[in-house]
């Protein structure tokens, strides 16, 4: 019986580094896969803006109401109050340019939550424009969607 006990706690103690070790692994997996699951989404919003496809672009955002958008003219609530703001500011080609992201950093604030850092440029013949944003990312229903979105 003693060298039962011994063995289950010699194997429960294994057991339990090496699932220390595996959580790390996976922890760091799942990371680099959701940064690109994240980077990729960010490229797909640029394509749709440099082919003035701004349904395409909104596609990166959380279809919903409680969407929060943090601009120069104060706070949006909502997909579509999003998507009008966005068609009167960039109603033409000539408006919205050529959208380039630049990614300072992607931190993950908890499971399935990740805040992206970074700059936007836009070269137009009008004048180019260019910013900063900071934006949550959440994973819904397995797809990463802006569920807050803060541009200046």
């Amino acid at each position: 019986m003693k060298y039962v006990f011994y063995l289950f706690s010699f194997l429960l103690i294994s057991c339990q580094t090496t699932t220390t070790e595996e959580i790390k692994l996976a922890t760091e997996a799942t990371y680099d896969k959701d940064v690109a699951a994240i980077k990729k989404v960010m490229s797909d919003q640029e394509k749709a803006w440099n082919n003035h496809d701004l349904e395409g672009f909104m596609e990166g955002y959380w279809n919903s109401d409680n969407l929060k958008f943090y601009g120069s003219n104060g706070l949006t609530n909502g997909w579509e109050n999003t998507l009008d703001n966005y068609k009167k500011a960039y109603p033409t080609s000539a408006e919205s340019g050529i959208l380039r992201f630049v990614i300072n950093d992607i931190s993950r604030i908890e499971a399935g939550h990740y805040w992206v850092m970074g700059e936007y440029h836009l070269t137009r013949d009008i004048g180019n424009a260019n910013g900063v944003f900071m934006i949550i990312f959440k994973k819904i229903d397995n797809q990463w969607k802006i569920i807050a979105d803060m541009s200046c």
